[in-house]
């Protein structure tokens, strides 16, 4: 039975996105998302900065914000790269029904890339304190095995070696990071990251239920 809804809530709001990219010009971009589908979570877009169309699944923030369910709250004009390495402001904005329920996210990025790289020029010759570094990069592909794998990526980088070379304790802090970023919440997904972990489902789950007693 469909979630009427959740339904209207997502009618009501995507005609709203074209004037939001039009109002920030062409370097904005303003996605939709339905995260009762994360892996076609994109169900309208206005402007084209990360490349997002309809159909295609939630992001690496995506996946934050689903995992905090109804602790998620307003993110608003935070900075991340673009895995080519453009400077994005972004906001992102849980939308829930009428019951509370976290049903997706209305999420703006704008390209900043040549406002930093002004506000460097300026910096240095004023003599001032430098720009602010970004250290966060964001996956925005449109698989969500793309996403996955970046996060996974990212801990080989951290630690230098392929995760399927990874000691059981840091194995723990990677699956950890999986959890708290949401992953484990996408079907089949355990499935998947044991595969790429070189372990199995029951050495996963054994691993998460580790975790599990580590809460207070």
């Amino acid at each position: 039975m469909p979630d009427t809804t959740a339904d209207a809530v997502f009618a009501a709001l995507a005609p709203v996105l074209d004037g939001i990219a039009a109002t920030f010009g062409r370097s904005c971009e303003v996605v939709l998302h339905d995260y009762r589908d994360p892996e076609r979570s994109v169900v309208a877009v206005a402007g084209s900065v990360t490349g997002r169309v309809p159909g295609d699944a939630m992001s690496e923030i995506g996946l934050r914000v689903l995992a905090a369910g109804a602790g998620a709250g307003n993110e608003v004009g935070y900075l991340t790269r673009a895995q080519d390495g453009r400077v994005l402001k972004c906001t992102t904005l849980p939308l829930r029904d009428v019951d509370g329920t976290l049903i997706g996210a209305l999420c703006i990025n704008i390209d900043v890339s040549a406002i930093n790289r002004a506000t460097g020029v300026l910096s240095d010759l004023l003599g001032l304190s430098p720009a602010q570094e970004i250290s966060a990069t964001t996956n925005f592909s449109g698989d969500l095995d793309q996403v996955v794998e970046s996060l996974i990526e990212r801990a080989e980088r951290a630690h230098a070696v392929p995760v399927t070379a990874l000691g059981r304790d840091e194995r723990l802090v990677l699956v950890r990071s999986l959890n708290e970023a949401g992953v484990f919440s996408l079907r089949g997904a355990p499935a998947r990251i044991a595969k790429r972990l070189g372990i199995s489902r029951t050495g996963l789950y054994n691993d998460l239920s580790e975790l599990k007693k580590d809460k207070p």
